[in-house]
């Protein structure tokens, strides 16, 4: 019922239909973040090879990032953007706070939701294909786990009732974090060459990063903030990559 509940709240797919779940359940839904990154990542490399088969990669990369706009609803993306906007416009946490829970995007959300779409799509064009469409699944999936931690390490910063959805996260115990690792880590120890693994703590800095400007602002986490992380931790594991493979390729023809 939880994992039910986590593909109802992180996709718009008609999980829905299978069975009504239960409010209480959604308070667990962090706890499988890094599952549903299978789900989104797998449907988004697939249709990135598809779309290569009859288009240029230029424009199946393109068709691949839509796929997942319109499979999540764009919903960490609007988190990244009322980041954008409250980080951006505010001083103090309750001017912070207000700003992102408006739902009217600002300058800070346009602009930096510009330099996201253009940093992933010219970070995927740079790793080599059919590489990327392993890539995008292992990014996505760790990703999330690397995000997911925020309700672990924070408290959350608004009151329950305050929340946009109403839910506020239960942290993990032990067995939870140990499952969440085991599905975050496992396509990228099974997908992608050895390598390419150190790749996978640059979002563990950026993670750091974050978490240190959300306890001085915010003293706590939102769901803004949890869907911001997890596309900057996305977005500078697809930075490790291509400074892995661009680097290799320059040692092997000098």
């Amino acid at each position: 019922m939880r994992v039910l509940a986590a593909f109802i709240f992180f996709t718009r797919l008609p999980f829905w239909r299978i069975k009504e779940v239960p409010a209480a359940y959604f308070k667990s839904v962090v706890n499988y973040w890094p599952l549903v990154g299978w789900l989104t990542g797998g449907i988004t490399a697939t249709v990135l090879w598809a779309a290569s088969l009859i288009l240029p990669l230029s424009i199946a990369l393109l068709l691949a990032i839509v796929s997942r706009l319109w499979i999540t609803g764009a919903l960490h993306e609007d988190g990244l953007a009322d980041c954008f906007d409250g980080f951006g416009g505010g001083t103090t946490k309750e001017r912070t706070l207000m700003i992102m829970k408006d739902s009217h995007i600002g300058s800070y959300g346009v602009i930096g939701l510009i330099f996201y779409f253009l940093l992933l799509w010219g970070l995927l064009m740079a790793i080599p294909f059919p590489l990327v469409c392993l890539v995008i699944i292992a990014g996505d999936v760790w990703g999330k786990f690397v995000a997911a931690q925020l309700i672990n390490v924070l408290p959350y910063a608004r009151k329950e009732e305050e929340a946009k959805i109403k839910v506020v996260y239960n942290r993990m115990n032990w067995s939870i974090f140990l499952f969440t690792l085991i599905c975050g880590i496992t396509p990228l120890l099974t997908l992608l060459p050895p390598h390419l693994w150190i790749a996978a703590l640059l979002p563990l800095l950026v993670f750091f990063l974050l978490y240190r400007m959300m306890k001085k602002r915010l003293q706590g986490y939102t769901g803004d903030c949890c869907g911001a992380t997890v596309l900057l931790c996305e977005l500078s594991f697809y930075l490790g990559v291509v400074l892995l493979t661009y680097n290799q390729i320059n040692i092997l023809n000098p």
